[in-house]
This record gives C-alpha cells, sequence and structure tokens, in this order.
C-alpha cells in the first residue's frame, strides 16, 4: 500500500499535509504521534472512509482513492476503530459472522434452494472460518455471550476478530491495546504478531503504547500537525532527536518495553 503526498482539509483546517509512504507486504508498520497528528485521519483515508483533499492512495498497485470502503473491503483491507463498533445487541459469533458477510456468494435462487445444500454448505464454511478465528483469539468461552455485555478488554478481541474475518491482505489496528491492562496487551501483541507471521496478513497500526510499537514494529512513521517528521525501523526513529525529544522524553530515558 502506498500514501502519495496525501493532504486533507476540513474547511479550514489542515488534518494531513503532503504525507507520503508505503507500507509493504508482510510487515507490521506503525504510525506514532501525538493526539491530533493525523494518525488517524491517515488510517481514514487508506480505508476509504475519507477522500484526500490532494495526492492518492494505491493499493497492490491500483489506485483506490476514489474507491468506497465496501470496494476496499473486497479487495483485501480490513480494520478496527478506536472506539468500538461492535453490535452490542448481537452474540460474538454473530458479530464475527458480520464480518464474512461480503465473502457471501449465495444470490436469490440460491438462497431459495438453501435446504438444497447450496447456500446452506456456504454457511458452514463461512461457520468454520470464523470458529478458526475464535479458537485463535483464545474466545471459546464467550462465542454465544451477547457483546455489550463484554469487559472492554474482551470487545477489542470482538472488534479484532471481526476484521480478520474478512481475511485482508492489509489490517488497519487504529489503537487496539487502548485501556488495556499489561496482560491484555501483552496477548493483543501476540495476536498481532501471529496474525503477521502466521496468517500472512500486513499490518498497519495507530498505536501509542511505545514499549509495544518499538517491540512488534518492523517500520514506523511519526507524524506531527499532520506532517510525516520521521520513517524508518524502530532504532531509526529512536535515535531521532526530534522524535526523541517530541515524544519519548529525555535522550537517555530508557523505552519500557511490553512483549
Amino acid at each position: 500500500m502506498e500514501a502519495e503526498r496525501v493532504s486533507l482539509r476540513f474547511g479550514g483546517v489542515r488534518a494531513l499535509t503532503d504525507v507520503s509512504f508505503a507500507v509493504r507486504g508482510g510487515e507490521i508498520f506503525s504510525i506514532i504521534g501525538p493526539n491530533g497528528a493525523g494518525k488517524t485521519s491517515m488510517v481514514n483515508c487508506v480505508s476509504g472512509r475519507y477522500r484526500p483533499t490532494e495526492g492518492r492512495i494505491l493499493f497492490d498497485g491500483q489506485d483506490v482513492t476514489r474507491t468506497g470502503t465496501s470496494r476496499r473491503a473486497a479487495l483485501g483491507i480490513g480494520r478496527t476503530f478506536q472506539n468500538l463498533a461492535l453490535f452490542g445487541h448481537m452474540t460474538v459469533l454473530d458479530n464475527i459472522m458480520v464480518g464474512r458477510h461480503h465473502l457471501l456468494k449465495s444470490g436469490l435462487l440460491r438462497g431459495m434452494a438453501y435446504w438444497l445444500g447450496g447456500a446452506q454448505r456456504e454457511e458452514l464454511e463461512h461457520r468454520r472460518e470464523v470458529e478458526q478465528i475464535i479458537d485463535f483469539l483464545e474466545i471459546q468461552h464467550i462465542r454465544k455471550a451477547t457483546a455489550g455485555t463484554l469487559s472492554y478488554g474482551l470487545r477489542k478481541r470482538v472488534e479484532l476478530a471481526r476484521a480478520i474475518a474478512l481475511r485482508p491482505k492489509l489490517i488497519l489496528l487504529d489503537e487496539p491495546m487502548a485501556g488495556m491492562n499489561l496482560e491484555e496487551k501483552e496477548d493483543m501483541a501476540r495476536f498481532i504478531i501471529d496474525l503477521n507471521e502466521e496468517w500472512g496478513m500486513t499490518v498497519l497500526m495507530i498505536e501509542h503504547d511505545m514499549g509495544v510499537v518499538m517491540d512488534i514494529s518492523h517500520r514506523i512513521m511519526v507524524l506531527d500537525f499532520g506532517r510525516r517528521i520521521a520513517d524508518g525501523t524502530p532504532e531509526v526513529v529512536l535515535a531521532d532527536e526530534h522524535v526523541r525529544r517530541a515524544y519519548l522524553g529525555e535522550a537517555d530515558e530508557p523505552v519500557e518495553r511490553v512483549a
């Protein structure tokens, strides 16, 4: 995925200014910066929720700048949200099944012939996929629970499950560990690494926990007031004088790592 000189304005407010970067297939790429730096605005441009005022977004070499969110999902872009977007009245299983919706192939005629095996077989295949995700994220014990009754940490895990259900090539994670305790963060970091290494998903992540970012990211981009001020490997970014002064504290202060 590539962003080429992306700018985004809301009236007279500039959320992003001339931001360019590329996410390579098979890596964990993180975007960091203070509140208001433009991180979520950038992810929204990638997902299709926002359309850049200037510049373009490429995915697998295809210009998707003017492509809608549903089409981008079909192309292989999935995401989670900073604010939970689950259906609170539905079960965990049903919430995850929603993530498989765009993969359903059964049309009207096949639906009418459900009991002859067409749509029924398809639904069983999708349920097998969902059960695999439930096992992977270790949420078997809440699969029939109503999503709105769960703890915050478990709801974050269910939202990740729904995004995984898309089977995306690129998954966008907007603060996946916000509001979690240390144990929950360690579990989420492990899941993200396994998604990348075992499931083959490329990850674009926004996260404020610098220990997690430095431990699991292959490369990092730093935004400040909507502009890119640094990018590179964790070691390169950590050594950048402007980044250390602005976001990581004094130069001699160590960064506590989680994973």
